[in-house]
C-alpha cells in the first residue's frame, strides 16, 4: 500500500522566504516539524499550525428510524442543509446528506460549524423508494403502495421501465424532497425527467404486470 505524504504551505527560508510554496513533511514533534521544500528541496525546521476542530453531534436518520454520532468538522467550515459528507459510526462508515443544521434553539438551513450544535441527516448510501403503483388497466381501487431498496445513486428516468424487487413499472412521475438540490421542480412528470433514489420522495408508476393510466 502507497502511503500518502503529508505535506504544507510554508515559506522557505532558501528559495522563498516571503511567500509560501509546498513541503513535505518529514517527521512532526517536539513542537516543530521537519519539512522539505518542493522547488528547492531545501529541509528546515518549522511550526505548523495544527488546524481547530470541532466535534459535533450527527443525528442521522435511516429508514424510520435514527441514531446519534459525532463528527470532527474543521473550524472553518460552513455548513448548509443539502451537503453531503461521509461519516464514520461504530456499525459503518456511511454517506448522509444534512436535512437541518440546530443553532441553540433554533432550526436553520446554513451556518459555520463553530456556531452549530447539531448536525441532522439522512442516509443517502442506500436508500428506500416509497412508489405509489397503478394497474394497467387503471382501477383505483386496486392501486397500491410499494418500497424497493436502491443504492442512493440509482437513477429512475420518467417514461422508462424498471424492474426491481419481482415489480416490473414504468415511471411516471417523480416527487421530489424538499432536500435535494440541483432540481428545477419538485415534481417531474415529462417523458426523460430523471432523479436519483436519494432525491425522491416518491414515485408514482404504472404495473407492467398487470392499458396505459397517469395519475398526471
Amino acid at each position: 500500500m502507497t502511503e500518502t505524504t503529508e505535506r504544507a504551505a510554508v515559506a522557505c527560508p532558501s528559495c522563498s522566504p516571503d511567500l509560501e510554496t509546498v513541503h513535505e513533511v518529514l517527521t512532526t514533534g517536539g513542537g516543530d516539524a521537519t519539512v522539505r521544500c518542493t522547488e528547492c528541496g531545501h529541509t528546515h525546521k518549522r511550526q505548523l499550525a495544527t488546524p481547530t476542530e470541532f466535534e459535533r453531534d450527527v443525528v442521522v436518520s435511516q429508514d424510520g428510524e435514527s441514531f446519534t454520532a459525532t463528527a470532527d468538522v474543521p473550524e472553518d467550515e460552513y455548513l448548509a442543509v443539502g451537503e453531503e459528507f461521509l461519516l464514520d459510526t461504530e456499525e459503518a462508515i456511511m454517506t448522509v446528506r444534512i436535512t437541518s443544521l440546530e443553532v441553540g434553539d433554533k432550526r436553520v438551513e446554513e451556518a459555520s460549524a463553530e456556531d452549530v450544535d447539531t448536525i441532522w441527516t439522512r442516509a443517502v448510501g442506500n436508500v428506500t423508494v416509497d412508489a405509489t403503483i397503478h394497474p394497467k388497466g387503471g382501477a383505483h381501487d386496486e392501486t397500491r403502495s410499494e418500497t424497493f431498496q436502491v443504492p442512493g445513486d440509482y437513477e429512475f428516468v420518467v417514461g422508462a421501465t424498471d424492474d426491481l424487487g419481482g415489480e416490473e413499472f414504468t415511471v411516471e412521475g417523480i416527487h421530489i424532497r424538499s432536500d435535494a438540490v440541483g432540481y428545477d421542480f419538485d415534481k417531474l412528470d415529462h417523458q426523460g425527467d430523471s432523479a436519483f433514489a436519494k432525491d425522491i420522495n416518491r414515485l408514482y408508476v404504472r404495473d407492467e404486470t398487470s392499458s396505459a393510466w397517469s395519475m398526471w
